[in-house]
């Protein structure tokens, strides 16, 4: 694998006539971490689809963990890729308890399913919680959390089969300052982590960003205006382009703002 965890080249997606991206090339390597920004409808959910092998490419080629894939059974590659996002949440039955919805993702389940979990696979879940905040939920209807608990919940869904390849889509989404913050921070300690996977953030929001964060790419109109090292992407010039308005974008230790220029 050369240590690259993902590589996209040329792929484009189409639908309904309309390129939703268009021509991406881009790799991940191990120990990256990186954040996509880019405005609604920039196409960063649709990368995040291919790049969890939910969504197959129209044009190009999409390798995930060394297999290509179309020549891969993705029900085989799935379980090493952690996914959490907005289109989860919406396939998960009311009344699942959240300690069922995180221990079954070992499963490849979304919720209990008939199936019988061991003692170690509650206790991963259980510290899996802990870790993220909310240990104290595990015994809760998923859909009786805040948009906050969820967030959480699902990222250590995402993370209980120990996956090689951690995606998550706008985990700050919906978030109040306090939660926004509580959840960078958390995102941050595990991007600091040298054991932890490979790690792609989505958001629309510079400030977002989580400290130990390495790399970025722009989307905009479904195309990449620039992908690379974060001192190198996050100049006011590029994100200007990525979000058609000028701004004036500064730094202040390890975080990252944006302002209309």
């Amino acid at each position: 694998m050369d240590g690259r965890v993902l590589g996209l080249n040329g792929v484009t997606v189409r639908r309904g006539g309309e390129s939703l991206i268009e021509g991406v090339d881009w790799s991940v390597l191990e120990g990256e971490r990186w954040v996509v920004l880019g405005p609604n409808g920039a196409g960063k959910t649709t990368l995040l689809n291919v790049a969890s092998s939910q969504l197959f490419p129209t044009e190009g080629r999409v390798e995930i963990l060394g297999e290509r894939l179309g020549g891969v059974d993705v029900f085989e590659l799935r379980p090493l890729i952690g996914y959490a996002g907005a289109s989860v949440s919406g396939r998960i039955e009311r009344g699942t308890p959240v300690l069922d919805l995180v221990v079954s993702a070992a499963y490849g389940y979304l919720g209990r399913f008939r199936e019988e979990y061991g003692t170690p696979d509650y206790g991963r879940a259980r510290a899996l919680l802990g870790h993220w905040g909310v240990a104290d939920l595990a015994e809760r209807d998923f859909h009786t959390l805040s948009e906050g608990e969820r967030k959480r919940v699902l990222i250590a869904r995402a993370l209980m089969a120990d996956p090689e390849l951690l995606l998550l889509d706008e985990p700050a989404a919906g978030l109040d300052l306090g939660g926004r913050e509580d959840l960078v921070r958390r995102l941050s300690k595990l991007a600091a982590n040298e054991t932890a996977p490979a790690l792609v953030v989505v958001s629309h929001h510079v400030e977002e960003i989580p400290p130990s964060f390495t790399h970025g790419l722009l989307l905009r109109d479904g195309r990449v205006v620039q992908a690379g090292p974060l001192d190198e992407v996050m100049s006011a010039e590029n994100l200007s382009e990525t979000f058609g308005l000028p701004l004036k974008v500064e730094r202040d230790g390890d975080r990252w703002t944006a302002k209309a220029a």
